[in-house]
């Protein structure tokens, strides 16, 4: 019976009535742009992208919560992981999206915090992200000069998602993020550099 239909399907509509859409392909990036609260926001209202989560990437231990990372003693940073559609917005934009949001050249961590879970990297999957990465950074170094840009270019390593309450931590405590994002010097360096708020 299914071997019938198949073949009235294919005489009315044609070959591809029987075929099935594949889902669109998407894939991963993940930046180390100081507290996560803060990257999570510009990313998730980029079209394109489809899910954010923050979390901890970078340490060598095989675990990473938020009371381990922030002794500083684990090598891991507080992260920004995004899955996108590149149909629909280019890793460079990423990049533009990521480098807007940051202080590239604060080599001890962003804005008030600091530490090494605070500093900066892009983390590449392949050696396309890479290239585009170097390309991102050497094109902006001009506009920072004399200062040097020091964001870390690295091979991507495992995630740690974060602690549920740390995930979209901008809209579930509002009022918390925005006094932390203007207080700690980020949301006023972000609108005098790039003229963005």
């Amino acid at each position: 019976m299914k071997y019938i239909l198949t073949i009235l399907a294919t005489i009315l509509f044609g070959s591809s009535a029987m075929a099935t859409t594949p889902a669109p392909a998407t894939k991963t990036a993940m930046f180390a742009g100081g507290c996560f609260w803060c990257m999570q926001p510009a990313f998730d209202n980029a079209a394109g992208v489809t899910a954010t989560s923050v979390g901890y990437s970078g340490g060598s231990k095989e675990t990473a919560t938020y009371e381990q990372v922030s002794t500083d003693t684990t090598g891991h940073a507080e992260v920004i992981q995004v899955t996108y559609d590149p149909a629909k917005i280019a890793y460079e934009k990423l990049l533009e999206t990521y480098l807007e949001n940051i202080d590239p050249t604060d080599a001890e961590g962003q804005f008030a915090d600091k530490g090494k879970h605070y500093q900066t990297a892009i983390y590449y999957v392949d050696d396309a992200q890479k290239l585009a990465a170097e390309k991102a950074l050497a094109g902006i170094a001009p506009k920072f000069a004399p200062k040097p840009i020091v964001v870390k270019v690295k091979p991507a390593t495992p995630f740690y998602a974060a602690e549920d309450y740390h995930q979209k931590y901008y809209q579930k405590n509002s009022l918390h993020y925005n006094a932390y994002k203007y207080g700690s010097g980020r949301a006023g360096y972000i609108e005098k550099t790039w003229g963005k708020k």
